[in-house]
């Protein structure tokens, strides 16, 4: 099937129904479109009551049946890119990619053309239904740049919707690994600081008692004598820099974040090369928007992750 060709659908109002506004009415009989989406298109003119369309304050009830033509969807003024995705999970609703450390997910200001976005239009070429009405990958959630791991990505509207209802409920489970400065000790517990933006700089983040709730739980999986640690974490919360910022709290700053307090040589004042913000997305469980279901996806580590954790075994044996 074209998925670029418009879509006739006919929706009737079942009975008992109290009258309503329109797109009301219709975002609930059919939520696969959002009601600003419905607002919409009946402001397009696309939806018709008998021989009139529907304007967005007329009213719908019991047993109106009205004719709706969805448009094609409109291609992002983005062209694909072929590009090596690390595909974890694919079905015909989302994916589950292992992102690659350095690479970009969103276009923005200063990007080229070899963002995530980009390399997703190639992969999935015929397969986008539209989201918001545009013919496009729908990124759920984020990962820095340097950030490698599990990201989830909708193909479908209505699978978009529910992932992003899982993740504003916190119901999605996000496991990260990371290697820190240190070992942290206890080794295991729970960093419940609020998260905002440092008040100087803006770029950053910091734990202020003015900021947003934000909950991490660690747990120490390996020590390298006591120079550094790999942990692993369960994100309850989703702020912009919270485990690094967290980390840096309870003063194990990450390895190779600069931005968070990590210096060149303090790994005992040896100078192991470490090219990025050591910090990997592992693992993402959430239920199958369309299937039902727990679906539970691990990400292996990329090979630079692997590297300077065997310059710290290395380091730990000799």
């Amino acid at each position: 099937m074209d998925s670029r060709r418009e879509e006739e659908i006919q929706l009737t109002v079942p009975g008992g129904w109290r009258s309503d506004r329109a797109d009301k009415v219709l975002a609930a009989l059919h939520s696969r479109l959002s009601r600003s989406r419905w607002q919409k298109l009946l402001k397009e003119g696309r939806v018709w009551l008998d021989d009139r369309v529907l304007g967005q304050t007329d009213r719908l009830r019991s047993g109106d049946t009205v004719q709706i033509t969805l448009p094609a969807p409109v291609p992002l003024d983005l062209h694909p890119v072929p590009m090596d995705l690390e595909i974890l999970h694919e079905d015909e609703d989302l994916l589950v990619l292992n992102k690659a450390p350095g690479r970009v997910v969103h276009p923005g200001a200063g990007t080229g053309g070899d963002t995530l976005v980009h390399g997703l239009l190639d992969h999935c070429r015929g397969a986008l239904t539209g989201i918001g009405g545009a013919e496009r990958p729908g990124i759920v959630h984020r990962l820095d740049k340097e950030t490698s791991g599990a990201l989830v990505v909708a193909k479908r509207e209505e699978a978009f919707r529910s992932l992003a209802e899982q993740f504003a409920a916190r119901k999605v489970k996000k496991y990260y690994t990371a290697l820190a400065v240190g070992v942290p000790d206890p080794a295991s517990g729970r960093i419940e600081n609020p998260v905002g933006r440092h008040p100087v700089h803006r770029t950053r983040m910091t734990c202020r008692a003015d900021g947003r709730e934000a909950r991490t739980d660690y747990q120490v999986e390996a020590s390298y004598a006591g120079v550094a640690c790999r942990v692993g974490l369960r994100l309850h919360t989703g702020r912009t820099h919270q485990i690094r910022v967290h980390l840096k709290e309870i003063g194990h700053s990450l390895l190779g974040d600069r931005m968070y307090g990590y210096r060149e040589g303090r790994l005992g004042g040896l100078a192991i090369p470490v090219p990025r913000v050591m910090l990997h997305a592992a693992r993402i469980e959430f239920i199958h928007p369309a299937r039902g279901g727990f679906l539970s996806v691990e990400a292996p580590f990329p090979e630079d992750f692997r590297e300077v954790e065997r310059l710290l075994a290395d380091l730990a044996a000799g």
